[in-house]
């Protein structure tokens, strides 16, 4: 069998965790997956899943080979699609995934000018507060924020962002402005529990770090949240700059403890292409890039 279909079908089986339900994806009977998956095992001569009659599970050589094949299929692809010339005009479906603020605010304008310069393109946007694996999740180009950690992915640098912490001018006029990390416990604090920032606040003080561990009058679950009840004046949230740009342009929250702040953290375009990138992933990266290294909130 060809050992390009055997890796397709040994990646369905993986990843819906059975043979059924990987039959239906692939459109092929059960047992022909079966057979695909026992003749791939008995050629590399290692076992790669571990079935019972309620599940299918990976080994651990399993789970190195799934990574391994989806990689070489991805890389197949894009060669053909050079061989074949569709790197002269972008086309086809692309997956771009950032934080939800973020995406919302500066990716999506980007995204609906890409999608009217190229009609024949598609793009799925996948805005999540976490770290999204691009390879493992299927996404073709990310935003990072902070340092990067992932060495198999490329990466451009397109500016800089601050961890802030912000209120209200009416919040401060009434309760007054903290001078320093230790009286913010006198006043009404406002904690984003999203899963993508430390729920204690750190600064540095005298270039040291120090953690404050807050009490928070209010707990939310989203960023905007804690934007809107600052900005409401019920007290003081920290937040990444870019989120709070057109509130702190327009007076509706001012920055607190700038000196105790911790140096700026890059905003990076993530991905996965080298020299043989579809024009359709290039052409997005690189005007995505543009359009951010110009907007003043990010550098």
């Amino acid at each position: 069998m060809d050992t390009f279909h055997l890796m397709k079908v040994y990646i369905a089986v993986a990843e819906e965790q059975g043979f059924s339900a990987a039959s239906r994806r692939l459109n092929m009977s059960a047992p022909t997956v079966t057979r695909a998956v026992a003749h791939l095992e008995e050629t590399l001569k290692v076992k790669l899943l571990n079935r019972t009659t309620r599940y299918v599970r990976m080994t651990e050589a399993g789970a190195r080979y799934l990574e391994d094949a989806k990689r070489i299929l991805h890389d197949v692809k894009v060669a053909n699609e050079a061989a074949l010339g569709i790197n002269a005009t972008p086309q086809g479906k692309i997956s771009v995934t950032a934080p939800v603020l973020f995406g919302q605010q500066f990716v999506l304008p980007t995204i609906t000018d890409y999608l009217v310069r190229y009609p024949q393109t598609q793009v799925n946007a996948v805005f999540l507060d976490r770290v999204v694996n691009l390879l493992e999740e299927g996404h073709d180009v990310g935003i990072r924020i902070g340092e990067l950690h992932d060495s198999s992915m490329r990466a451009k640098k397109v500016g800089n962002v601050r961890l802030i912490l912000v209120a209200s001018p009416e919040y401060l006029a009434k309760n007054g402005i903290p001078k320093n990390c230790q009286e913010l416990a006198q006043h009404t604090l406002i904690a984003a529990n999203t899963g993508s920032l430390n729920p204690d606040w750190q600064f540095l003080v005298n270039k040291k770090n120090q953690t404050i561990k807050i009490n928070p009058r209010l707990t939310v679950t989203t960023n905007q949240a804690a934007i809107n009840a600052a900005k409401n004046g019920l007290g003081i949230t920290r937040i990444i700059s870019y989120q709070v740009a057109e509130e702190l342009k327009n007076n509706k929250l001012k920055i607190l403890l700038e000196n105790f702040e911790y140096p700026a953290k890059p905003i990076n375009i993530v991905h996965r292409e080298d020299k043989f990138s579809s024009a359709k992933v290039r052409s997005f990266i690189d005007l995505l890039a543009e359009n951010l290294q110009t907007n003043s909130a990010l550098n």
